[in-house]
């Protein structure tokens, strides 16, 4: 919940610390670890309650207003007061911590990324405690309202209203019983689309998974025979029958190693998925969980290096990207 001092949002301020700062939207929006579009959003609310443009562009610059240069002071003062006597947090000591974070995140991620890190924690940081929720239909709300520390979900579902921090990519593949005669070859696209298929959806307004969202865009429509609540149950969904599964390539190595399934490349382009993790931005300063979030990320580089299968970060056409980014959140409004 945003504290208001009058009309104005205090969160606001630290937003305009760092316009005033940097002197600059997008050097200010690197700064706050938020998009360049959430920044604007800000200065426009900070222009209409000060009366002032604030920041105006004078040649390839931006240069500050008189009233501007007139808040630098008071407002780095504001923020060092409140940072002195409300917000100084001991330092984080991750041998000593004691708390619980809570995470929602899917089944996919807490195989590929969670597991390994909270393994990993229990010996770094023995007095943490997690608590791992399921994908529901509103996690951006889950966010916000602070039912849950970090939020780990593609890029496409975040909000462009809190930080995030860019994990890893990773492609699709098709995944089949051994025994099914439609994966003795290469899969084509007419077998493709020929084939019952297996997929999960989640919450109760049954969100499909970004594969599902994708494939329904393609002229061919495919025959789901069988909708599963999580992406770990599809394995053995398929296993003993002629029905296949589109799967993460990290997800599908660990299984065809344990079960007896095989997996083809997919017959057709689709984008990578970039897995991403979200907090609120008001837990921007929160050390412990700054700490989670680095072991994330140091965790997901290192599989990434050990896997050569898995999608560079540059692959793709970002036109096409936008373009798909565009229309999925058109079709998954943010609540």
């Amino acid at each position: 919940m945003a504290m208001r001092f009058g009309r104005l949002d205090l969160n606001l301020l630290v937003a305009l610390d760092a316009l005033l700062t940097e002197r600059s939207v997008s050097l200010a929006a690197d700064r706050l670890c938020l998009s360049q579009s959430a920044t604007s959003s800000a200065l426009g609310r900070l222009r209409e309650y000060f009366g002032d443009e604030l920041l105006v562009v004078k040649g390839r610059n931006m240069i500050l207003t008189a009233r501007a240069e007139e808040l630098i002071e008071p407002v780095r003062s504001v923020l060092e007061q409140i940072r002195t006597t409300v917000s100084v947090a001991p330092p984080f000591d991750p041998a000593t911590a004691e708390r619980t974070i809570r995470i929602m995140a899917s089944d996919y991620s807490t195989e590929v990324l969670l597991a390994e890190v909270l393994a990993d924690l229990e010996r770094d940081a023995p007095g943490l405690r997690f608590e791992i929720q399921p994908m529901n239909d509103t996690p951006i709300e889950a966010v916000e309202r602070g039912y849950v520390d970090l939020l780990l979900t593609i890029d496409l579902a975040v909000s462009s209203d809190h930080p995030t921090q860019l994990l890893f990519q990773d492609d699709y593949v098709v995944v089949g019983d051994r025994s099914n005669p439609a994966m003795a070859g290469p899969m084509t696209r007419d077998l493709y689309f020929s084939l019952g298929h297996v997929t999960a959806r989640f919450g109760k307004a049954r969100v499909p998974a970004f594969e599902d969202w994708f494939v329904r865009r393609q002229k061919q429509q495919r025959r789901i025979e069988v909708v599963a609540p999580s992406f770990l149950s599809l394995p053995g969904l398929i296993v003993g029958t002629r029905r296949i599964a589109t799967l993460h390539r990290r997800m599908a190595e660990r299984v065809v190693r344990n079960m007896p399934l095989v997996l083809r490349e997919i017959p057709f382009d689709i984008p990578p998925i970039r897995e991403t993790v979200q907090w609120n931005i008001a837990n921007n300063n929160d050390r412990a969980l700054r700490w989670v979030v680095e072991r994330l990320q140091a965790a997901a580089i290192a599989g990434t290096e050990t896997s050569a299968n898995v999608v560079p970060l540059t692959h793709g056409s970002s036109v096409e990207r936008d373009e798909i980014e565009v229309e999925y959140r058109m079709n998954h409004p943010q609540r």
